[in-house]
């Protein structure tokens, strides 16, 4: 009997294409698909890098027995997303590997850094695909450097890491 694939599997065999193809792997800019397969670019400012490296730096001291990384790559419902930064405890992150790369199981918390090019209708568009695909909290820097908690609904301060700022 044949199986049908998900749209998160479907954006998982299109992103291996796109890594695999030699101009497109070695572009200056994120790179991430739309829900249709299409590549979107997404070049960002120097401020932009900086800020990832701080949340990743402050995730890595508050908390144990996991990871923070920059520029994940999810395969979601709605296209490969790469969160700009994450932190996946070592048994979410055991289970993510198995579902391929890039993933389509989401770490416990994803990040997102605004920028010129972005808006809060695309930040909720990412909000609901990152947790539909399991993320528990995701989390937006505005471009003022006010961080926004999400779950099921906007927190006041993240449930995963509460003593993390609430400004960058």
């Amino acid at each position: 009997m044949p199986t049908t694939k998900t749209h998160a599997e479907e954006h998982q065999e299109q992103w291996q294409e796109i890594v695999a193809d030699p101009i497109l792997r070695d572009l200056p800019y994120k790179v991430e698909t739309n829900h249709r397969g299409q590549i979107v670019l997404s070049p960002h400012k120097n401020q932009h890098s900086r800020q990832q490296k701080k949340i990743e730096k402050r995730l890595d001291s508050l908390l144990q027995s996991g990871e923070a990384f920059q520029e994940w790559a999810i395969a979601t419902s709605g296209g490969t997303k790469q969160a700009d930064a994450i932190w996946a405890s070592d048994e979410r992150r055991a289970e993510m590997e198995k579902t391929g790369d890039p993933t389509t199981l989401a770490p416990e918390i994803c990040v997102e850094v605004m920028s010129a090019s972005n808006d809060w209708d695309e930040m909720k568009a990412k909000i609901a695909l990152y947790r539909d695909a399991g993320a528990d909290e995701v989390w937006v820097v505005d471009e003022t450097g006010r961080v926004h908690f999400f779950a099921d609904e906007e927190l006041e301060q993240s449930d995963r890491a509460p003593d993390f700022p609430d400004t960058l």
